[in-house]
């Protein structure tokens, strides 16, 4: 049974990125299919509060998956069980994650290197899951040179699995190396399953061409929707929406505000806003208006998501909230997020915000840089 998704674009599971609010947010935008952080399915199976909760999803996420990490079938039978107890319209097997945690415990990355027990995993979970779709989502290989996604896609077509979903690198590569889409082609060509790619796409036009070059089924977002959570209105619409540095501020304050509807507006719901707001702040700094007709050339010869060419210009420098909304101190990402949350509506952020900027500028306050996007065990 093949996956019926409503739209080829996925939002892909995101440790620590991938919250409620988040996915909300990213829905408000158009993403139509989305999926839970990874969660383990040992912990699930034992009840624990804190990973039950990653299985919670808005009303609005309609076509809303789950991921888990198993490494024993019995344990990857019983995840598929709670999930679908907990409304989960398709299941994610994770054997793609890098994380030396879950990799130590065999699961994640680690089952590249156990074909035929991560077969028999995919094999229970088909089987506790009916009707519903059950995927798996993996890296090319373990390490460079020894690829081995050919042979995993067979065992996992076998097992029954609905599609196959692969981050275009190897586990030891994590993010060092540019997204091999050729190679997700490859794979596309090879089994009768869909195959779904993943890997540096940040603008609706890289998207287009990625899925041309390889003829996969479709596209999972992953970075590009931490920098850009409109990423998918663009690809939907073929367009850069380009937001100022107002609108973004709108978008943000969007996000603090979902954020407080979930996690509450007591001092703990507070606490837990601002954790979450500061670290996303880490990816929105990178982000950058990137239209096709200056960019579209560069991004063929290499991802935009990994150039260090893609960088402010001197015009939005120029400009004191698009350059502080550019800045990466973690201190002033606190601060950004200190001001959502105390904004009882998006104007009073943007006007906050302003004058937050106009006083660093003032000030003399010199902008850190974002740097480059290489962090995340999404895999």
């Amino acid at each position: 049974m093949s996956v019926s998704w409503p739209s080829p674009v996925v939002l892909a599971p995101l440790t620590k990125g991938g919250t409620l609010p988040f996915r909300r947010l990213c829905v408000g935008f158009g993403a139509q299919v989305t999926c839970s952080e990874m969660a383990y399915a040992h912990n699930l199976a034992r009840g624990l509060g804190r990973e039950l909760a990653l299985l919670r999803h808005h009303d609005d996420e309609r076509c809303f998956g789950v991921q888990i990490a198993a490494h024993k079938p019995e344990l990857g039978a019983e995840g598929v069980r709670i999930a679908l107890e907990h409304g989960a319209k398709w299941v994610d097997l994770n054997c793609g994650c890098p994380i030396h945690d879950t990799v130590k415990r065999g699961m994640g990355a680690r089952l590249l290197q156990r074909p035929q027990t991560l077969a028999e995993v995919t094999r229970a979970m088909v089987e506790a899951a009916g009707e519903v779709p059950i995927t798996v989502k993996i890296r090319l290989g373990y390490r460079e040179g020894r690829e081995n996604a050919e042979e995993i896609g067979k065992r996992v077509q076998d097992a029954g699995a609905s599609a196959l979903i692969v981050h275009g690198r190897t586990r030891e590569q994590r993010y060092s190396r540019a997204a091999d889409w050729e190679a997700i082609g490859r794979l596309q060509r090879q089994l009768d399953l869909p195959v779904y790619g993943n890997g540096d796409v940040i603008t609706w036009y890289e998207a287009e061409h990625r899925l041309k070059i390889s003829g996969a089924a479709g596209v999972m977002v992953a970075r590009g929707a931490l920098i850009k959570p409109w990423i998918f209105q663009e690809i939907a619409e073929g367009r850069e929406l380009c937001l100022d540095g107002p609108a973004r501020i709108e978008v943000y304050h969007r996000l603090a505000t979902y954020m407080k509807d979930y996690f509450g507006a007591d001092e703990i719901g507070r606490k837990r806003t601002l954790f979450f707001l500061s670290w996303h702040f880490g990816f929105f700094c990178r982000y950058l208006p990137l239209p096709r007709e200056t960019w579209e050339a560069r991004s063929l010869e290499h991802p935009l998501m990994q150039t260090r060419d893609a960088s402010p210009s001197p015009h939005q420098l120029d400009d004191p909230l698009e350059a502080m909304l550019a800045d990466g101190d973690t201190d002033l990402h606190r601060a950004l997020a200190e001001l959502l949350w105390a904004s009882p509506s998006a104007r009073e952020a943007i006007e906050a915000a302003s004058a937050l900027a106009q006083q660093r500028r003032d000030e003399g306050t010199a902008p850190r840089s974002a740097g480059r996007v290489n962090s995340g065990g999404w895999g």
